[in-house]
């Protein structure tokens, strides 16, 4: 084995509440099958008592130690930008970062989240309607499925928010980098469903923390493909309701595998199996 194979690469994840995550048994997982040494933590801010106002120290921990990345989860993904060298234009297009690149004594930021989406709904919903659709939530997870969506030449987005200020936000934004698309926040959830040929929910709602359904099923038509982004649990009661009523569906495992992808990608140079990595997130959440 070459001394490239043998090289130990060390990785983390800063967040709050970060125990249950996957992401390093992905990442773990997928090194060690390309004869990687890697050794990935949680830094959770939660454990340490810490807020994201001890962020810098974080970073200059991370760096003394040697890691070659960082992947960035709530509520950090907006607060680390000042403590970074350089955004990717993707990053700086979404105002957030889920993967910071620590090399040569410079911190780079990416984003793989909106990849994640992306190439998720490319394998998952190949033939989609993209002509237009409704998106629930305007957050974190919403930016990054906008701007997903909106790559992949949706035509029009119509996006609700329980704040109606994130809504108007995020259409503002969107319209800017995608001027060719008709983005706008929504007021009356019914009429925009039955204009919409797909539904985008990036809410937490059916999570387990947070059951039910995000919208009144009765909305929901044959014709409607429907993306989540929640996965825990991977069979949300939206997904199960819109398959029972005829929808293609999209559950929000790809986005959470495509995110890592993305991020291996970035920390170790190296292309990552994506069937591989799809394989074992279905091992996980069996």
């Amino acid at each position: 084995m070459t001394e490239t194979l043998l090289k130990p690469l060390k990785a983390g994840l800063i967040g709050a509440g970060i125990q249950a995550s996957l992401t390093p048994a992905m990442h773990m997982r997928e090194g060690a099958a390309q004869g990687l040494s890697y050794a990935y933590e949680l830094i959770d801010l939660n454990q340490r008592g810490a807020t994201p106002a001890d962020l810098p120290q974080l970073l200059r921990e991370a760096e003394l130690k040697g890691l070659s990345g960082l992947n960035v989860t709530h509520p950090c993904k907006q607060l680390i930008i000042p403590f970074l060298d350089e955004l990717s234009d993707e990053a700086r297009d979404l105002g957030a970062v889920n993967t910071v690149v620590l090399k040569g004594g410079r911190r780079h930021g990416h984003n793989t989240d909106w990849w994640g989406f992306a190439e998720s709904f490319r394998r998952g919903l190949p033939n989609a309607d993209l002509s237009s659709a409704v998106q629930l939530g305007a957050g974190g997870a919403g930016v990054a499925t906008a701007y997903a969506i909106l790559s992949l030449g949706l035509r029009s987005l119509i996006v609700f928010d329980r704040e109606t200020d994130r809504a108007e936000t995020l259409a503002t934004s969107m319209s800017a980098l995608f001027p060719d698309a008709d983005v706008r926040a929504g007021g009356d959830l019914a009429c925009a469903m039955k204009a919409a040929t797909g539904l985008i929910h990036a809410t937490p709602t059916g999570m387990e923390k947070y059951p039910g359904m995000p919208l009144p099923a009765e909305m929901l038509e044959p014709r409607h493909w429907v993306a989540e982004v929640v996965y825990f649990p991977l069979e949300t009661e939206l997904l199960a309701e819109a398959r029972r009523r005829g929808c293609n569906t999209l559950d929000g495992g790809g986005m959470a595998v495509f995110q890592a992808v993305g991020a291996f990608r970035l920390f170790t140079g190296r292309e990552p199996d994506a069937a591989r990595m799809l394989a074992h997130f279905k091992a996980l959440t069996a």
